[in-house]
């Protein structure tokens, strides 16, 4: 008979950044520029979504690093080019369709552009992560996984989404829970708003963590 697999704990950095872990072994997502200055801090596996600066700050990526010289980084070619020379070896470039065990981990990429944020400012590439086929990081862009995804890192809130997308968003991709992420732009006076329309509409259990929260996948 089969091990049940193990859990995984999620822990909510501030705006896209998270950390996942499982059995002792660290992946964090998106320590970016708002997140915390030790957001990398004791990850194996460090995962970026595209290189705007909420969500790539290589400061706080070289930290992580060198503070774990087993640590290693998955991400797309634009932000691996500003890593892979400082770190040979440890910086992997991954795109739509790839799949990779990492630390313990199974993880596959879905996407290939950021959202729309005007048609005057030209789209860059982005790619979202489903870890352990249960949790799925999109970054910035509303994909949605060709597979069942049970938790939903849900970006609430940027200058590229309205709520109705967002609703929309968690309809289509079908989750059984959604967890709020890019929502440090977003005021306490706006988040009951949020909270009621998305779990009223969206058709799955909603909730949000502030940062350092912590929650069982």
């Amino acid at each position: 008979m089969n091990a049940s697999p193990r859990a995984l704990t999620l822990t909510k950095k501030t705006h896209s950044c998270v950390r996942i872990e499982k059995e002792g072994r660290v992946l964090v997502i998106d320590p970016g520029g708002f997140s915390e200055d030790d957001a990398a801090i004791g990850a194996d596996v460090l995962l970026v979504t595209h290189e705007h600066p909420d969500h790539f700050n290589e400061a706080r990526l070289r930290a992580g690093l060198e503070a774990n010289p087993t640590a290693e980084i998955w991400t797309l070619r634009s932000v691996a080019d500003q890593l892979s020379a400082a770190f040979p070896g440890r910086v992997h470039t991954v795109g739509d369709g790839d799949a990779f065990s990492a630390g313990g981990f199974d993880v596959t990429v879905h996407g290939e552009l950021h959202a729309v944020i005007h048609p005057d400012i030209p789209r860059i590439t982005n790619i979202g992560y489903l870890v352990d086929g249960s949790v799925f990081h999109p970054g910035d862009a509303l994909t949605v996984p060709e597979r069942p995804v049970d938790t939903l890192l849900l970006p609430v809130m940027a200058p590229w989404n309205k709520i109705s997308e967002v609703i929309d968003y968690v309809r289509e991709v079908k989750p059984r829970r959604a967890i709020d992420v890019h929502d440090a732009l977003l005021t306490d006076l706006a988040r009951p708003i949020y909270d009621n329309q998305i779990g009223a509409l969206g058709g799955a259990d909603h909730g949000r963590l502030a940062p350092g929260g912590v929650t069982e996948l």
